[in-house]
């Protein structure tokens, strides 16, 4: 595969999401298309990250009462002290929910800076309580989740086709778990270690700019944070998640709890 230019979801500001970070693969845009308008009271563990002027530019998962998990790309994209936690903000024009600042971040200490050479998780400490429901995290047992054609849910406020508007409002889209062997004929960079894909083989339904760093969850379980993936909703290129079971003791001991195994 030829060595082009990956774009995954890195930027500071509403007119910084086209941001370019080389890779391995080819242009790589994550966004949400094919799906529908969503609730947060069905989703309420599903959040987005603002700059200090307001502007979404990522999404998050909420994982405890403090803790949000997002991709590592994204908690780099803006400095601690500029980043706000909404949650509960359906509509994005509104003043709904709570927006928390953010008193810690933890970054996988093996990302490298490119989302295509995996370990893009974080983990976001916020200064306060985030008063709805967490998300349950995939762990080692959960190996069932990951099984090819688990139909899950991806979540977020991105764009809503290539290169177009973004949402105001949360969306979803159901799409199938891909298996490992597809995944790596899409992606020569693809590790089933830490990341997982999903998609149809049509295309036609995916993540979209503005969307990393959102939740791909089978049921109520957080089985991948959205990374990265060539081009919108593409035929043969599903989209490319971090996969959450190979990170749960380490987002445990960000929440504070005991780890697992």
């Amino acid at each position: 595969m030829a060595t082009a230019v990956m774009v995954p979801v890195v930027v500071t500001s509403a007119s910084a999401d086209d941001t370019a970070v080389s890779g391995p693969d080819k242009a790589a845009e994550p966004r949400i298309v094919g799906g529908g308008k969503a609730s947060v009271s069905q989703y309420p563990y599903a959040v987005f990250l603002a700059d200090r002027s307001g502007n979404q530019y990522c999404g998050a998962v909420i994982v405890s009462s403090t803790t949000i998990a997002t991709a590592a790309h994204c908690a780099v994209a803006v400095k601690k002290n500029d980043v706000r936690v909404v949650a509960g903000r359906e509509d994005k024009r509104t003043r709904d929910g709570v927006e928390l600042r953010v008193s810690k971040v933890w970054v996988s200490p093996d990302y490298s800076g490119d989302p295509g050479k995996g370990d893009d998780i974080a983990v976001m400490t916020v200064s306060g309580q985030l008063p709805y429901r967490p998300a349950k995290v995939a762990d080692n047992g959960n190996a069932d989740l990951y099984e090819e054609g688990t139909k899950a849910t991806v979540l977020g406020w991105g764009r809503v086709a290539d290169g177009g508007a973004r949402s105001d409002y949360l969306r979803s889209a159901v799409v199938p778990v891909v298996s490992d062997k597809t995944c790596r004929t899409a992606y020569s960079g693809y590790d089933p270690s830490d990341m997982v894909c999903a998609g149809y083989p049509e295309g036609g339904v995916d993540a979209c700019q503005g969307d990393s760093g959102g939740p791909l969850m089978v049921g109520d379980t957080l089985i991948g944070i959205v990374s990265f993936g060539e081009g919108c909703a593409k035929a043969g290129k599903p989209g490319v998640y971090t996969r959450v079971s190979h990170f749960s003791n380490e987002i445990s001991q960000q929440n504070g709890r005991k780890l697992i195994g």
